[in-house]
């Protein structure tokens, strides 16, 4: 009875307190990895030469990842500021693909990320935003943000959503998962779009998981037609053959999750090793002992956000840096992204663009982090840009009356770039097995950006998010599934 007390339609979940039983005992910078889960799918699309069957291959690469889900509803747990989380893939043909991630914003919650795979010319850039509220017997969360896709090989880029989810029944009846309204995929190097719609069942009839829509051309004609069950068979039309063929089979689909560093050699702050404790009471139904732990770090993390706020600190994500977004800007045209990887991967050859992918953080077993976890102060930023803090907090107050009126005011990003680098880490000792040692030999001096300086008029144009409705900043919002 304690969250139907918390509860009116309209109310944002990240102010509800829910029950561990309904957590997914992993993170959602984690769970982001479903999105990669199919290299089957992914890698072979930078080798097709038409650009229309490639851009089909990068819709079924899309249509491939949602079926991958615990059983129930289930949601992933709320990354904290400045979390990260790293893995790879080990494919068959002996290549990698790297995947890095970081909590670049908790109000509102932006959960940004990297994957490239260097020998076969892609790379992923995104930022998840979710927005979630109670609509009475269900849950719906707004998933916004964008992902590009990019292939190196042909120069094009895929701007792409992602639907809607719904948890029906979270008062009464049975709990079910759904996912919902449209998602886009577009390449303006091609003109083609394809528009998906995730249908949701209705009162009186209708089936749940359905897919349906079309890929259109420059013109808006629609070339191909999109049909079946995103956690079964999904299908596709051609509108001018009236050939109808299978594109994807989730039913016997198996997906191939990330591998990961060992827990004795992550850091506090990455995900696996900061949610541990919370993951294995989940994992033993040990509501109490997964609620306990989990109020632990919250809470931690309000603690750090009232000393930042006490301190005069801006908080600046270690991994990724504002997008330079507008016109001229080397991200025009990318703005909804927020936050890009920081540091250059334009190596001429996959051997290189590795060297510098693990120079950004630690990825593979043995590598030793590059950087320390660190808050930045404000005295050392390369630009002042005045946050809320600052603009709404007297200076005269106390730090317990800060405490007391806005905890978790210092969570807001500061717009200025990250500070220079960090101080030098001690000397590595070379293990006798390091592959990835050797990988790092003779790499250049990193081309970290922690020391390009943002303009000014950059961050007095930086978007802002306000609700549709009631026109107020977006705050934090939890991801449902």
């Amino acid at each position: 009875m304690h969250i139907i007390s918390q509860l009116r339609p309209g109310a944002d979940l990240s102010r509800v307190t829910l029950p561990t039983f309904i957590l997914e005992p992993r993170s959602m910078l984690e769970r982001i990895t479903n999105f990669m889960a199919h290299p089957e799918t992914l890698l072979p699309i930078t080798e097709i030469q038409d650009p229309v069957e490639r851009f089909v291959a990068v819709v079924k690469f899309y249509l491939s990842g949602w079926h991958i889900k615990p059983p129930g509803v289930k949601k992933p747990l709320n990354p904290i500021l400045g979390e990260i989380f790293t893995s790879y893939w080990d494919y068959p043909d002996k290549t990698r693909g790297y995947y890095i991630s970081e909590q670049t914003s908790h109000h509102p919650p932006k959960s940004s990320y990297f994957f490239m795979a260097p020998e076969h010319h892609i790379r992923i850039d995104g930022t998840l935003k979710p927005r979630s509220k109670f609509l009475g017997n269900s849950a719906a969360s707004m998933m916004e943000g964008i992902a590009v896709l990019r292939l190196l090989n042909t120069g094009e880029r895929y701007f792409v959503t992602q639907p809607n989810m719904y948890a029906r029944g979270i008062l009464f009846g049975t709990m079910k998962y759904e996912l919902g309204d449209h998602a886009f995929i577009r390449c303006p190097e091609t003109g083609l779009v394809a528009d998906l719609e995730f249908k949701t069942k209705g009162y009186f009839g209708g089936t749940y998981n359905a897919i349906g829509g079309f890929i259109k051309d420059s013109h808006d004609k629609n070339l191909f037609e999109l049909s079946g069950m995103w956690n079964k068979e999904m299908y596709i039309k051609d509108l001018t053959t009236h050939k109808k063929d299978l594109l994807f089979d989730a039913t016997h689909a198996r997906h191939s999750p990330p591998k990961v560093r060992p827990l004795e050699e992550q850091e506090d702050r990455e995900s696996q090793k900061l949610w541990t404790k919370v993951v294995q009471a989940v994992k033993n139904k040990d509501h109490e002992g997964a609620t306990d732990e989990k109020s632990r770090i919250e809470d931690m993390q309000r603690e750090e956000a009232a000393k930042r706020n006490n301190d005069g600190v801006d908080w600046h994500p270690q991994l990724f840096r504002r997008v330079q977004g507008g016109q001229g800007g080397s991200e025009e045209g990318e703005e909804d992204l927020d936050w890009i990887i920081n540091a250059k991967v334009d190596g001429k050859t996959p051997e290189e663009q590795v060297k510098q992918i693990l120079q950004i953080a630690a990825i593979l077993p043995g590598q030793s982090p590059k950087r320390e976890f660190a808050i930045p102060s404000r005295k050392a930023s390369l630009e002042r840009v005045p946050t809320r803090n600052t603009l709404e907090t007297p200076s005269v107050e106390t730090p317990q009356a800060q405490q007391q009126q806005n905890p978790i005011m210092g969570d807001l990003i500061d717009l200025s770039d990250p500070v220079p680098h960090p101080p030098p880490q001690p000397p590595r000792h070379q293990s006798d097995n390091s592959k990835e040692d050797d990988l790092m030999k003779g790499v250049p001096p990193s081309k970290l950006l922690h020391s390009t300086r943002q303009p000014e008029s950059a961050a007095r144009n930086a978007l802002r998010r306000t609700d549709s409705e009631t026109n107020e900043e977006d705050e934090f919002h939890d991801a449902h599934s």
